[in-house]
C-alpha cells in the first residue's frame, strides 16, 4: 500500500472519529435539553393535577394591586422570575414556559430556564409585548431540527391538522386562557426600507384602525380560511418561528383569546 493511500485512510479515520464525537455531543446535548424541559413540565402538571387554577398569595409579589399567582407557577417563578406564561398546544410537542428578560429582549434565544447558555433557548416574549399591557403578544421560538421548540408549528401548514387542533392553551401567571386560531401565515423578515406589511411590527398597532388593518393583512397572508376573525379589543397571540422555504422566511400562527 502506498504512503499516499495510507495517509488518505488515516485522514478518513480521523474525520470519521471527529464526526462520531460530534454526533455523540449533539445527542447528549439534545437529551439534556429534553430532560430539563420534561422536568419543568412535570412541575407544571403536578400542580395542575392538584386542582389547577388555584390562586395562592406569593411573597415574591409585593404590590398590593397585583392579583394572586396561579399555584402552577409558584415553584417555577421562585426558580426563575423571568417566566411570564405557559404555552401548550395539543397534537404537538409544544409545551413550554414562555420567558421575558427585562434587560435583554433576546436573552432566551440561547439560554435555558436556569439561565445557562443553550442553543435551543426557550420561547420568549417580544420586547414590544407586555404580558398584562399589550393587545398583541408576539412569542418567538426556534425551529429546531431535533423537533423541539416551535418546529411543530409547521404542522399548521396543513388545514387538516388545524381543523383537529383549532385552539391552544396559554396561561399567564394569573390566569388560564384559551386561544382560537385566526390564521396561519407565511411571511419573512424584511429590510427596514421595504414598504410591505410586517406582522412582527406590533409596536405600530395601537388604534382601532391599526388593529383592523393588522388583522386584514394577516387574513390576506393566510394559508387557508379558518372562519375566525378578530376585532379591536380582542387579545391576540402571534407564535413566530423560522420557515425555510424562502430566505429569512417565517411562519406565524395568529390566535385570539376566547372570551
Amino acid at each position: 500500500m502506498s504512503k499516499t493511500k495510507k495517509f488518505l485512510i488515516a485522514v478518513s479515520l480521523i474525520l470519521l472519529v471527529f464526526s462520531l464525537v460530534e454526533i455523540a455531543r449533539t445527542f447528549l446535548r439534545d437529551y439534556a435539553e429534553q430532560q430539563k424541559i420534561e422536568e419543568l413540565t412535570k412541575v407544571w402538571e403536578e400542580e395542575s393535577d392538584k386542582g389547577g387554577g388555584e390562586v395562592l398569595p406569593s411573597s415574591l409579589i409585593t404590590k398590593a394591586d397585583e392579583p394572586a399567582m396561579l399555584s402552577e407557577f409558584q415553584e417555577l417563578y421562585e426558580r426563575n422570575p423571568d417566566i411570564v406564561g405557559w404555552l401548550k398546544m395539543d397534537g404537538t410537542r409544544i409545551e413550554y414556559p414562555v420567558m421575558q428578560n427585562p434587560q435583554d429582549e433576546q436573552y432566551y434565544l440561547n439560554h435555558d430556564f436556569d439561565k445557562k447558555e443553550n442553543k435551543g433557548g426557550l420561547p420568549f416574549l417580544d420586547a414590544h409585548s407586555r404580558i398584562n399591557g399589550s393587545g398583541i403578544l408576539l412569542i418567538h421560538g426556534h425551529h429546531m431540527k431535533n423537533g423541539w421548540m416551535f418546529k411543530d408549528l409547521m404542522k399548521y401548514k396543513k388545514e387538516s391538522f388545524y381543523k383537529e387542533h383549532a385552539t391552544f392553551q396559554f396561561s399567564t401567571l394569573y390566569e388560564k386562557e384559551e386561544y382560537e386560531i385566526v390564521a396561519v401565515i407565511l411571511s419573512k423578515v424584511y429590510r427596514k426600507s421595504d414598504d410591505v406589511f410586517k406582522y412582527y411590527q406590533i409596536e405600530k398597532v395601537s388604534t382601532p384602525a391599526e388593529f383592523d388593518s393588522y388583522v386584514q393583512n394577516i387574513k390576506k397572508l393566510a394559508l387557508y380560511n379558518t372562519g375566525v376573525t378578530a376585532r379591536y379589543g380582542d387579545k391576540l397571540i402571534v407564535l413566530s418561528t423560522c420557515e425555510y422555504s424562502t430566505e429569512n422566511g417565517r411562519l406565524a400562527v395568529v390566535a385570539r383569546k376566547r372570551k
